[in-house]
């Protein structure tokens, strides 16, 4: 499904339960950080090899992807309601950090750019 029409099914079934009055900015970053925490809290003390399997076995695969949805939604929700074109937005962050990030600086590194 495109982009655009992510936007409308969403708009759409958050209306049609009369949702818009619980989503303001705070609690929709609420609802962000709440799904992002609950997308860690599966690999919570897993090593590689763990989060490995987890990824690989189709029941726990499944509620990574339930999480990442529900993650997508609220981000959808939020530029949605806002007015945040998001592709705008990332093309903007990207040449951001193209520049925070020079690639023969930081290839292969995991530093901060102001550490």
């Amino acid at each position: 499904m495109p982009f655009d029409e992510l936007n409308v099914a969403v708009r759409e079934f958050c209306e049609s339960r009369d949702w818009g009055q619980y989503h303001t900015p705070k609690d929709l970053a609420i609802g962000l950080v709440t799904e992002s925490s609950e997308l860690l809290e599966l690999f919570r003390f897993k090593d590689r090899t763990e989060q490995s399997e987890l990824l690989a076995e189709s029941g726990k695969r499944e509620e990574v992807e339930d999480e990442l949805a529900d993650i997508l939604f609220f981000l959808l929700r939020y530029a949605d309601l806002y007015d945040i074109d998001l592709e705008a937005a990332l093309e903007r962050k990207l040449e951001k950090n193209g520049e925070r990030y020079p690639e023969n600086e930081y290839k292969g590194s995991n530093e901060k750019y102001d550490e």
